[in-house]
């Protein structure tokens, strides 16, 4: 992971030990990453994810999943 997307993923992700015991969470929620996870598995959309946990905004998961497909990606291909 580069430092460019290491600082995006900061803006997205947080990791605190006074929320939700270090569950990585969406930046200003009690809202785990692995909830957004967890919906796209069970076939709900983003928007059906967004208006169930409307104190996340569209474009931290839009960035947080942009995120996680580059390291897929990067991944695959190394």
């Amino acid at each position: 992971m580069t430092a460019e997307q290491k600082a995006n993923l900061a803006g997205v992700v947080s990791v605190d030990s006074a929320i939700m015991h270090s569950t990585p969470c969406f930046v200003g929620t009690r809202v785990s990453v692995q909830t957004l996870l967890d919906c796209i598995e069970e076939g709900d959309t983003l928007d059906s994810f967004l208006k169930d946990f409307s104190t996340v905004k569209r474009e931290q998961a839009i960035q947080f999943l942009e995120l996680a497909k580059q390291q897929l990606i990067e991944c695959a291909s190394s």
